[in-house]
This record gives C-alpha cells, sequence and structure tokens, in this order.
C-alpha cells in the first residue's frame, strides 16, 4: 500500500512515515546515513508527480505534488536536482540524514519540456524536448545562461569529461557537444537513440524506435573507432531504453531483466538477471553493485525491485505513481 505525506511551505524539513518492513528497524535506533530517491513521474496533466525516499532501513517517505510529470533526478553534492517535464521547472532541495529540507528552490525553464541531465562542475546540462536544445544551468546563480540547439526530441545525456554527448531520440543522430566552447558535432548512431554509457572509452547507445502503428523496434549503437549499429529483430526481446555498465561490462534492458551484450552488440541470453514483466519495466539502475528496477503498468503496479548480483530479488518498494529514474546520496564522513 503506497504511503504519502502531504507536506506544507512552513515544514523545514520532511516529516517521516516509516512503512515496516521485515529487516527494518525504528530510526530511533540507529542514524540514517543514505537515501534512494526514486522519481513518480504521476498522471500526465495532474500535477501529482512525486518523489519517493527510502532509507538505510527499507523505510519510504513520499513528497506529493512536486509537479506535472517529474522526469528525471540528480544527486550532487547535498543537493537534489529534479526536472518536472510538463510543469517546465527545475526544483533543487538540500539533502541531510533527515530528508530534504522544504519547499526548495524552484526555477521555470520557460515552456522547454525538460528530460535528461547531466552535471559537470557546478553546471547542469538538461535536455528539452519542446525546444530541441540543451540548455546550461549555473548552480551558484540559478540561471539558464545559454540554450544550445542538437537535434530532435533530445533525451539521454552523459560526459566523457571533454564533451557533452545527446541521443537525439526522435532521429537517428547523436549530438556531441564540447563543454569548453558548445561546438555541436552530429554523429548519425541509427534511429531511436535513447541512453548512452561510455565503457573503455567507446559510447554505447540504447536505441528504439517505431513504425507507422507504433510497433516499437530496439537496437545498440558503439561509437569507438568505428561506429558499429546493430539492429535487433523485431520483437527479438530487447526492451525499454536502458544501457548500464555492471562489473566492468556493458549490459542492455532485455526481456524483463538486463542480458550483457556481446562483442558484436548481439544480446548474451543466458547473462540476464532479473525476470520481470517486459510491459512493466520501466528503467533500470545500477546502485550499490545491486540492479534496481522500477515496474508500472502505469495504473496499480508501482514498484521499485532490487536485484543482486547473483540475480536474487533482495528487496521490494512500493511507491508513487509511475516510477522512473533513480538517484542516490550518502552522508560524507
Amino acid at each position: 500500500m503506497k504511503t504519502y505525506i502531504r507536506l506544507t511551505l512552513t515544514i523545514m524539513y520532511t516529516c517521516l512515515i516509516w512503512i515496516g518492513c521485515s529487516n527494518s528497524v525504528s530510526p530511533d535506533e540507529d542514524v540514517n546515513t543514505s537515501w534512494v530517491f526514486v522519481a513518480n513521474e504521476g498522471n500526465f496533466g495532474a500535477s501529482n508527480g512525486s518523489v519517493s525516499m527510502i532509507d538505510d532501513y527499507g523505510n519510504i517517505t513520499t513528497i506529493e505534488e512536486i509537479g506535472d510529470v517529474v522526469q528525471s533526478i540528480e544527486v550532487h553534492n547535498n543537493k537534489l536536482i529534479v526536472l518536472v517535464n510538463n510543469s517546465h521547472k527545475i526544483k533543487l532541495y538540500d539533502i541531510s540524514e533527515n530528508g530534504l529540507s522544504l519547499p526548495g528552490i524552484e526555477k521555470s525553464t520557460n515552456n522547454s519540456s525538460p528530460r535528461e541531465m547531466v552535471i559537470v562542475g557546478e553546471k547542469i546540462y538538461f535536455s528539452n524536448w519542446k525546444t530541441n536544445d540543451v540548455r546550461v544551468f549555473n548552480l551558484y546563480n540559478y540561471a539558464i545562461e545559454d540554450s544550445i540547439p542538437v537535434g530532435e526530441n533530445p533525451e539521454g545525456l552523459m560526459t566523457d569529461g571533454t564533451d557533452i554527448w545527446v541521443a537525439n531520440s526522435g532521429g537517428n543522430t547523436v549530438s556531441k557537444i564540447n563543454i569548453a566552447t558548445h561546438h555541436v558535432e552530429s554523429i548519425t548512431v541509427g534511429d531511436g537513440p535513447q541512453n548512452l554509457v561510455l565503457h573503455n572509452n567507446n559510447i554505447y547507445i540504447a536505441r528504439t524506435y517505431y513504425d507507422a502503428a507504433w510497433n516499437a523496434s530496439h537496437g545498440a549503437t558503439k561509437i569507438g573507432i568505428d561506429i558499429e549499429i546493430k539492429d535487433y529483430a523485431s520483437g527479438g526481446g530487447a526492451c525499454g531504453g536502458s544501457m548500464l555498465v555492471y562489473q566492468d561490462e556493458v549490459y542492455r534492458s532485455f526481456e524483463g531483466g538486463i542480458a550483457r551484450l556481446k562483442s558484436d552488440l548481439s544480446i548474451n541470453q543466458i547473462s540476464k538477471m532479473g525476470d520481470y514483466d517486459q510491459n512493466e519495466v520501466y528503467h533500470v539502475q545500477i546502485i550499490n553493485n545491486n540492479i534496481w528496477f522500477t515496474l508500472t503498468d502505469f495504473q496499480a503496479t508501482n514498484l521499485v525491485k532490487v536485484v543482486d548480483n547473483s540475480g536474487n530479488e533482495i528487496a521490494s518498494y512500493n511507491v508513487g505513481i509511475i516510477p522512473g529514474d533513480l538517484a542516490y546520496w550518502t552522508k560524507a564522513d
């Protein structure tokens, strides 16, 4: 059963409602030192997007009504940064072992439909569907200081330290943005690039694209010395847009779990970890050497599942409506 708390602007810190688990202890018995944050998109047009917070002991707190479609979240030092897509805003909260400092700071993105982000130094680079650009948000003065045009429907971003790489999901390119100059290079990678990871100086891209009847197809691309493009057979089991590095190998979403990519970008099916209903797997992420799956049927099922490196499920959490992105914070020593 989902548990929520309604928070008013007069409360300085989150009031915590602890949901008992078989292995949980009261926070009075020990000190919480970490949080896993869950971006719950909410129903489109309803402004009921939320963020759930999971503590060291598996207790859950949910902050309600952050906005319309809580798209993505990142932790930077002791701040939680939230992009709210259909409310066109950035929310920033201070984090402590007690939770989030409320009400936080809110900044408009000027009707841009923000999607995903990557942080370099004290600047947030975030993609925007409506304006087809990447905007640069300065964490010192909380101002948007630049807009960099990229391809159609920019989605996932990553950095190699010199460049920002942007997956243009509405086309067949990634944009390579030089951090120092903001010069943009366009690279053709195959239809529907969504998510990117860096491994051994190569960039791996998960792709999902659709025909006229909205039937999904999937593929993967590797940018190295050459560009290698792999399209999977229709119905071949690849799924979603998740591409991950796990135990020094590259994995991709596959048949309700994740599976390792071979050198030719085909999927090593026997390596699969996780076994969930493929129609419910919405996002996959690695936290503390475990695999975290967010699952939703866009109605009653809204779960986070945690799988260890042997493929065993070790935790399950009920969270907010349509869970997606995840972020992790731990208290500094």
